[in-house]
């Protein structure tokens, strides 16, 4: 019986190793999400001895949710374990809000993951494992996924692109650091099963936490472990090997659609939006799967199925002249010229609104959603002797404002200037307008007025509009 032990124990340590020695480089810095139960235990165990050859760099992490009255209890464990093998250590403490029609479960996973996409490594290695394979799978043929879904948990996930909030604080976490891309998660253990994890464990007389809210049957993951996969395992012992390889069949099938999509893309795109008339030609299917792509890329929540269709319908019904408008979660789709918009919903800033210049290079304008730029110069753009005349305000349009772009043609509405550029109706709401006392000077992208205009020689300022998050 030792003997069998010893042979599964090494047959895990090989699975891992194999994984590790596949993805990783010398000089990596590996982050392990160390929850404190008998998963992490495992995986720390054996990751403690694998990075001296394998010549990484080897921290951990504890995100304390504060759900259960025993969080802090798993904190201390995870700290005193890792300080008695010489594993630097990071407790997060989060407070999980509840949202509806969001379970606290994957509430609380989304947190940690936006823990995760912070952190300074190049993996965040996770215990997920055969077992945790097989129950994501089952979980998302009941919720009805598609191919995505389906898929399963891969080996190694790049990027954060599922990720938009903000991230929550903590006194005890690392600060003053700046952000390295997104970490990868790396699952070592996604071919070993919970059994083989628990007998490495006793084999090596490790100690771990046991989370009570694994028994309680109510969470629809643990119904499946404690209720329908022991009665599946009667009649069909090797489950977990058959779901382990439709779920990679899955995700084969996944990879393709994307390929399609790229390839769509690519047709379809024109200035990084969606041509219209070019999504009717794909037909239904691909147009859809081209929609799904897209709003997976730019890191949009994926609405449901039915909803999905109702947009495309939509969208394909639309006229040339039409402006279509659909918001689903925190993202919205507009129509204009043709072209399908994706961006993120905002409260449009009061009609009033107006701040103070005081001769910034760059002013981040969070109630516009992006940030104004002045880059020096000198005999173009708008002359800093005329502009500074009088105090200098940034506004928005409240109506009547007119601007004279070109000095050969008369002064013309601002309404029909930014409708000739071909400015989205959205954008012409958050745009800034540069006062200098009460003329208007300048519109960012569209010109300066005959009267600011530099001459040559003289010091001047080029504005620059750039909608979006500030730059790093």
């Amino acid at each position: 019986m030792a003997s069998s032990r010893k042979l599964k124990s090494n047959s895990v340590s090989r699975k891992a190793e194999n994984v590790l020695r596949e993805q990783v480089r010398p000089g990596n810095r590996l982050v392990v999400g160390l929850s404190g139960g008998v998963d992490s235990v495992v995986l720390l165990d054996l990751l403690v001895p694998l990075s001296i050859p394998l010549q990484v760099t080897l921290s951990a992490i504890h995100i304390n949710h504060g759900i259960s009255p025993h969080a802090d209890q798993w904190s201390r464990f995870c700290h005193h374990l890792c300080h008695s093998r010489g594993v630097p250590f990071e407790i997060v403490r989060l407070k999980i809000c509840r949202t509806p029609g969001i379970s606290l479960e994957a509430a609380a996973r989304d947190e940690r993951y936006r823990i995760f996409a912070t952190l300074e490594a190049d993996y965040v290695v996770l215990a997920q494992h055969l077992d945790d394979q097989a129950e994501t799978l089952m979980l998302q043929l009941l919720r009805g996924a598609g191919v995505k879904g389906l898929s399963g948990m891969p080996v190694v996930r790049a990027g954060r692109s599922w990720i938009k909030a903000p991230l929550p604080q903590s006194s005890e976490q690392a600060s003053g650091h700046g952000v390295p891309p997104h970490p990868k998660i790396l699952r070592p253990l996604l071919d070993v099963s919970r059994r083989e994890i628990e007998e490495y464990a006793l084999e090596h007389a490790l100690q771990w936490m046991k989370d009570e809210s694994n028994d309680n049957v109510a969470f629809d993951r643990n119904f499946l472990r404690h209720e329908v996969f022991p009665l599946l395992e009667k009649r069909y012992p090797s489950y977990r090997k058959t779901f382990l390889r439709a779920s990679r069949h899955i995700a084969e099938a996944s990879a393709l659609l994307d390929e399609l999509a790229q390839a769509d893309s690519r047709e379809c795109a024109a200035s990084g939006k969606i041509e219209i008339e070019c999504l009717r030609k794909l037909g239904f299917l691909r147009a859809k799967n081209l929609l799904r792509y897209t709003f997976a890329r730019e890191g949009a929540i994926l609405p449901s199925a039915a909803k999905l269709e109702d947009i495309l319908r939509q969208l394909l019904s639309t006229g040339a002249s039409t402006k279509l408008h659909v918001t689903f979660g925190d993202t919205e789709i507009r129509t204009f010229g043709g072209l399908l918009h994706l961006r993120e919903t905002s409260v449009p800033p009061p009609i009033h609104w107006r701040m103070a210049w005081q001769g910034e290079e760059q002013v981040v304008i969070a109630e516009l959603g992006g940030t104004l730029a002045f880059t020096p110069t000198e005999g173009a753009g708008i002359s800093l002797g005329r502009l500074t005349e009088f105090p200098v305000t940034i506004r928005l349009r409240s109506g009547g404002e007119r601007l004279r772009p070109d000095c050969k043609r008369p002064r013309r509405s601002l309404k029909n200037l930014l409708q000739e550029a071909a400015i989205p109706p959205w954008e012409r709401e958050t745009l800034p307008l540069i006062f200098s006392g009460e003329y208007l000077a300048s519109v960012p992208g569209l010109g300066v007025d005959c009267d600011f205009q530099a001459a040559p020689g003289e010091q001047a300022l080029i504005a620059h509009w750039r909608p979006g998050p500030a730059p790093a």
